[in-house]
């Protein structure tokens, strides 16, 4: 391993340690060519700056603090990126913090031969994170990912806690299905973290949901599709040790605000979020995924 650089959800603790090895790789899409809402936002101007910023600020920051360096991290780039993109990223590939990889298209095809392209071993188990590029990692995400015990030959794993950093403060919440999944599985056969959304992995394997301090840095802001602020309201001051990268500006609540969130503001973004889920719910069910993506693409041209 090279270092540096449907079933229902079953509960566990972060107690077990795994007893087998793992070759562990992070992956994650920067600019790579996609259909959808995302597709569509990219080709907005200073959409790839705004990007580089928030990479360079939360995501790379968080991936170097690994206590766990036992890790390969693939980055995917368009290999249409301009210049100025490849020439800001370079100190970060020499430095042997992530490996760049240009494709107009990935398929699991291609995944898997970019993984098996690194150093593998043949004993281990094989373990893929996906990994947006402006969110962030707790320091202790990678150990505690690694030291979930295997549960049969392929089963999705997700940290369940995480917290969200939004305009109006950093949120504690708890998504047993979110964004930052990962797949451990023997190497026979392999299918990654990509098969499918997130949220729909546990359709085609047993996924494990491990609860525990929050693993895991979302980040509200104005290019984000399907991101908004949920959880409940907390001050930044407990989280500092496990996210270095949050800002230290942040603003505390108050005693007041805590208590408006709790008896007012977050109630209200409960009751947002269930009703969306379960429009979207209905929505997958009656035209798929296809459908659900040109309806956030057709919602993000309204608000252009």
């Amino acid at each position: 391993m090279t270092t540096k650089r449907g079933q229902n959800a079953t509960r566990l603790d972060e107690t077990a340690t795994a007893p087998r090895t793992v070759d562990h790789v992070l992956i994650t899409r920067f600019n790579l060519p996609t259909p959808g809402p995302e597709g569509r936002l990219r080709q907005r101007e200073g959409w790839l700056t705004g990007r580089a910023d928030l990479f360079e600020k939360y995501c790379l920051p968080s991936v170097r603090a690994q206590t766990n360096q036992n890790f390969r991290w693939l980055v995917y780039l368009d290999p249409d990126s301009p210049e100025w993109l490849i020439q800001r990223l370079a100190p970060h590939v020499r430095d042997q913090v992530f490996e760049p990889i240009y494709r107009a298209a990935v398929t699991p095809a291609i995944i898997l031969d970019d993984i098996r392209a690194g150093r593998t071993t043949p004993s281990a188990d094989l373990l893929t994170t996906n990994l947006d590029n402006d969110d962030g990692l707790a320091a202790d995400f990678v150990d505690r990912l690694q030291r979930i015990p295997p549960s049969g030959p392929r089963s999705a794993l997700y940290l369940a806690s995480g917290l969200i950093l939004g305009p109006d403060g950093l949120f504690l919440r708890v998504d047993k299905l979110n964004a930052f999944c990962s797949v451990r599985e023997t190497w026979n056969d392999p299918v990654t973290c990509w098969a499918d959304w997130h949220t729909l992995l546990p359709r085609s394997m047993p996924s494990v949901a491990v609860s525990g301090p929050p693993a895991w840095l979302q980040v509200v802001h104005g290019s984000n599709v399907s991101n908004r602020v949920r959880g409940r309201l907390v001050a930044s001051s407990g989280y500092a040790a496990l996210f270095p990268t949050l800002p230290t500006d942040l603003d505390q609540p108050t005693r007041t605000d805590l208590l408006r969130d709790r008896l007012w503001s977050g109630p209200a973004r409960l009751l947002r979020e269930s009703s969306r889920a379960a429009v979207k719910s209905t929505l997958l069910f009656l035209v798929g995924k296809g459908g659900v993506d040109r309806i956030k693409v057709w919602r993000s041209g309204t608000t252009e």
